[in-house]
């Protein structure tokens, strides 16, 4: 059985891997958790644990109009914090530290209209400070890996799944009020958290150490996404190209409009063939998992 210590309470990430362990791997593992708010968890033992989790962080917020000192913060939890932790864990004979760092090191997805696909060669490029801080986390925490202690590293999409947060549940809310949603083509990497949470299991499992790019089995195209939750959701929405000409316009208007169009319509996806493993964890499919991120329970 193998001991995991997840530094980083209440997080969306590390209690969905709690309470995927109990459900599907309840003999294999042994999780405890640990606070990162206060300086307390530097006083705790992490000998004795396999694995680390390290899930604290400060999740991706409005990088326009910030302060130096909200930009410190991000630098003194993403990257110091998460750094500092790796540290810890080396030094207290811990075999195995797994870090959550973000596809957000590659900076932006592409406007709509172009299209943006990361391949192992791609070079991160951070576009604001939270990219950054991630990268600055990921590139000091590798530099700590050796034959005694595995780093992986995990770069994943956007997350979702029940009780995420973000993006999915802003289209979620449109697909369930709207009657009429554009017909875009575009596509985009994702990860439903089911699909996560056995991913880490199998890296845990078989002690693996690298950098890791876990997506969905199918990327995903936003207008599919949205008629896909209004159906799960019995709600009525025409999904048609009729409507395409809303997000032309408003991606050609400066500010708020262009941001939401690309975020919506933006392409950024992984090739494929970074995210197959020896091992299997793509089990969900997209529409199952939207079924079960709508469902009432």
């Amino acid at each position: 059985m193998k001991k995991v210590l997840i530094t980083g309470a209440n997080s969306y990430i590390g209690t969905s891997f709690e309470r995927y362990i109990k459900e599907n791997y309840p003999d294999d593992f042994e999780i405890d958790t640990v606070d990162m708010i206060d300086g307390s968890w530097r006083e705790k033992s992490f000998s004795g644990y396999d694995v680390v989790f390290h899930v604290a962080g400060i999740a991706h917020a409005d990088v326009g109009n910030v302060s130096e000192e909200v930009k410190a913060k991000y630098y003194a939890i993403n990257t110091d914090l998460a750094i500092e932790t790796a540290k810890k864990a080396k030094d207290e004979g811990v075999k195995q530290f797994v870090f959550m760092s973000s596809a957000i090191i590659y900076g932006d997805s592409a406007p709509y209209g172009k299209k943006k696909v990361i391949t192992r060669e791609t070079k991160p490029q951070p576009a604001n400070f939270y990219g950054d801080s991630k990268l600055k986390a990921d590139l000091g925490i590798q530099e700590l890996a050796s034959p005694y202690f595995m780093i992986a590293i995990l770069r994943p999409p956007m997350i979702y799944g029940k009780g995420s947060k973000g993006n999915y549940p802003t289209l979620a809310k449109m697909a369930k009020k709207l009657p009429v949603f554009p017909n875009c083509d575009n596509e985009r990497s994702m990860l439903y958290i089911e699909n996560l949470c056995e991913f880490l299991c199998q890296v845990m499992i078989r002690e693996e150490g690298g950098i890791f790019f876990p997506q969905n089995a199918e990327y995903t195209r936003t207008s599919e996404m949205v008629k896909t939750i209004a159906e799960v959701s019995n709600h009525k929405i025409y999904v048609s190209k009729a409507w395409n000409w809303v997000v032309g316009l408003a991606r050609l208007i400066p500010g708020k409009p262009r941001g939401l169009a690309n975020k919506a319509f933006g392409n950024l996806s992984y090739d494929q063939t970074m995210s197959c493993y020896d091992f299997i964890y793509q089990n969900v499919s997209l529409r199952i998992s939207i079924e079960r991120t709508e469902r009432n329970d």
